[in-house]
């Protein structure tokens, strides 16, 4: 199975399960959001349910006082027939009436002429206890209700009432409690939006949980209206001297955004779905551009030193008197150069056999091939025994194009004239490495990403050469390849970890 058809069957799988913690994510939230609706739900109907046995409460106060006040009518009239049976001249039993009259001690009572005149009252306050002519204010409040009219010897005079203190101060709780009622219901609790309008469902006599400025709005108020209606039927209540109301409701705004929330997580996700593909699609494409970039790049920079060479070669010997042993020595040189980075490009991207190979040697020969080809200035220092044998498991052509390419970025960034040293020091299963410069040195932020395909702080440069030499030493050799150290102005040292023994599990 080549690697584009792995890479097509891990997108599946990765794709399969993306869409299934997808799935059980949202399942999952909206079985949540569902359980929390119906607790929601539950609350309003346990919130309408209050009002409407609050509504039939204050019916019932409603009626109760309509009774009441019935009564104190029955008994006004009572009086009056009482006022009339004193009045007439036949009566010869008044002991019974003048009790009648005398044990009223509720209702306020005045009793005038045609004119006007008090003749007598009862009941009243202190300051209206010295009246003597029923006028003005008092006037008004006695003709509430109309006066019993009482005939003494042929003239007619005027019983007027008005409600008892006791029943003025019930009714004013009454009110009280009517307002008091509006307010709670405009006012819950539960965060329901609540319209209260009057018996003709236009005027709106008290709202709660909307917005007031949108409410300032009568065809907002009336949409608003009609969507209440459409989801719960309005409750029907009366409302003492306000008569029939309407209570208008609907589920919280709360409920409506938990119940809008699985669409909207299914929508961000579809954006960030789609943002992060393409994203990521645009930063592979990117990266594959600089890395094909890189390789061709590489590729003949690799051969163009040698082949410039062997032309060069070519031309001298067209020349007379020239040498041709000296000059086949040195094409047969550049053509072995040849092959080995035939070979080297040939085992990128394949798995590259390792053998147990003179790492001393490797390392020697690496250096022996630069430095004729850099600069003079550049000073090169070996800090270990040439003539060591240390065999570990490596492939020979891949790790000396790490030590080249680590020794040509050392190179620049010396800018051609400094010292190279390359240490190496064994310990019990590993060999490790260090290749040290006295170049600019590396910024910490550099450290972390001068390892990425198409990284490079050269103006000519490709970033090709240590992203290949990470891949060499970490995904061919197990081992590992790092920057030790940097400092600004003194430095960098590179460290490759090389292990002596790789297991079968290793690779």
């Amino acid at each position: 199975m080549d690697i584009y058809t792995r890479k097509r069957h891990w997108k599946i799988v990765l794709s399969i399960l993306g869409l299934a913690i997808i799935g059980v994510s949202l399942f999952y939230t909206n079985l949540i959001v569902r359980k929390f609706a119906t607790q929601e739900r539950n609350n309003v109907r346990l919130w309408a349910d209050a009002v409407q046995r609050k509504a039939r409460l204050v019916r019932y106060t409603e009626s109760f006082f309509g009774q009441l006040q019935e009564q104190e009518r029955k008994r006004v009239e009572l009086l009056a027939n009482v006022y009339k049976q004193l009045l007439d001249e036949n009566q010869s039993n008044y002991n019974f009436y003048l009790d009648i009259i005398y044990n009223n001690n509720t209702i306020p009572i005045i009793l005038t002429d045609y004119k006007g005149i008090v003749i007598d009252s009862k009941n009243l306050d202190s300051e209206q206890d010295t009246i003597t002519k029923l006028t003005g204010n008092i006037k008004k409040e006695f003709t509430s209700y109309k006066p019993i009219v009482v005939q003494y010897l042929n003239r007619k005079q005027y019983l007027y009432y008005k409600d008892s203190q006791f029943f003025t101060e019930l009714r004013d709780v009454l009110n009280n409690y009517v307002t008091s009622f509006m307010s709670e219901v405009a006012l819950n609790s539960s965060s329901v939006p609540v319209i209260i309008t009057d018996s003709t469902r236009t005027n709106i006599l008290k709202f709660g949980n909307l917005n007031d400025i949108k409410m300032s709005d009568p065809a907002f108020v009336k949409r608003k209206l009609a969507e209440m209606e459409d989801e719960n039927i309005p409750i029907k209540v009366l409302l003492g001297d306000q008569g029939t109301s309407f209570i208008y409701y609907k589920d919280s705004e709360l409920l409506t955004i938990v119940k809008l929330f699985p669409l909207a997580q299914i929508l961000i996700i579809a954006v960030f779905a789609a943002f992060a593909y393409l994203l990521f699609s645009f930063a592979r494409r990117s990266e594959q551009n600089r890395v094909w970039a890189g390789m061709a790049r590489e590729t003949a920079h690799q051969i163009g030193t040698p082949l410039s060479s062997i032309m060069a070669w070519l031309e001298l010997l067209k020349m007379d008197n020239y040498n041709l042993e000296q000059a086949t020595d040195e094409i047969e040189k550049d053509v072995h150069r040849l092959e080995v980075i035939t070979e080297r490009f040939s085992k990128i991207g394949s798995t590259p056999t390792l053998e147990q190979n003179n790492i001393v040697k490797i390392l020697d020969d690496s250096i022996t091939y630069l430095k004729p080809r850099t600069s003079k200035k550049v000073n090169y220092i070996l800090n270990f025994d040439k003539g060591k044998v240390l065999p570990i498991p490596v492939n020979a052509a891949l790790f000396s194009w790490v030590v080249e390419n680590v020794c040509k970025n050392a190179i620049d960034a010396m800018e051609g004239e400094g010292t190279i040293t390359i240490a190496l020091h064994e310990e019990s299963k590993n060999v490790i490495i260090d290749i040290s410069d006295t170049g600019k040195g590396i910024s910490n932020s550099g450290q972390k990403a001068i390892f990425n395909p198409g990284y490079t702080s050269k103006k000519r440069g490709w970033g090709l050469g240590l992203s290949l030499s990470k891949r060499i030493i970490n995904d061919y050799h197990k081992g590992k390849l790092f920057v030790k150290n940097s400092s600004i102005g003194k430095g960098t040292t590179f460290r490759i970890i090389l292990k002596k023994v790789i297991l079968i599990n290793d690779i």
